[in-house]
């Protein structure tokens, strides 16, 4: 009675094993066509997403323009939009954004709408909110700056803040910024970034 039960079995068993062995001879053995390149997949998932600033948006015609790449190259493409597009927040004119999309038809659709963040550099690291706020409560020494440009400065800032706009930390870095180099330095702006 047992030999019948295995007996039924053992078809699957050497298809299974048949199935796995042609598998390991192909795993054994690379070529072009068989496995995509490193490079080839990066490719590929970066071909449905587009980087740069956005030029306008269009409520009525339900579009977006963005300009990607850079100097001569850069060009101006437009998307279109619907009630399942994620993060339409971020997609304001002059704000820089990452568009994922799609085509459907003739036209390509945004799926996904991101900010794009500023990069920090090297050795800099960023403060959440509740932090900042904390470091305010416990009265840490630290020079916060202020790195919108004066006029917004002026219409309100954070308490203890010093105004040190951008134009003017890249223009006279040495004069602006505090003498101690071990004072904690938090700057903020008004966007994301």
């Amino acid at each position: 009675m047992k030999f019948k039960t295995i007996a039924k079995f053992i078809p699957m068993v050497l298809m299974l094993a048949l199935i796995m062995s042609g598998c390991a001879q192909q795993s054994g053995t690379t070529s072009a066509t068989q496995e995509p390149k490193p490079a080839a997949v990066a490719e590929k998932k970066d071909a449905n997403v587009l980087k740069g600033p956005i030029v306008g948006r269009s409520n009525k015609a339900k579009t977006i323009s963005i300009t990607v790449g850079a100097g001569d190259a850069a060009k101006t493409m437009m998307l279109r939009f619907d009630d399942n597009t994620e993060g339409l927040d971020f997609a304001k004119k002059g704000e820089a954004a990452i568009i994922n999309w799609e085509q459907r038809g003739d036209d390509k659709f945004a799926t996904v709408i991101k900010p794009k963040l500023a990069k920090l550099p090297e050795g800099v690291t960023e403060i959440k909110v509740d932090e900042l706020y904390q470091l305010l409560e416990d009265q840490v020494p630290m020079t916060l700056a202020d790195a919108r440009p004066g006029m917004r400065y002026n219409q309100g800032h954070l308490p203890t803040a010093v105004s040190i706009p951008v134009p003017l930390l890249k223009e006279k870095k040495a004069e602006v910024l505090p003498e101690d180099k071990d004072k904690l330095l938090v700057f903020y702006c008004g966007g994301y970034t």
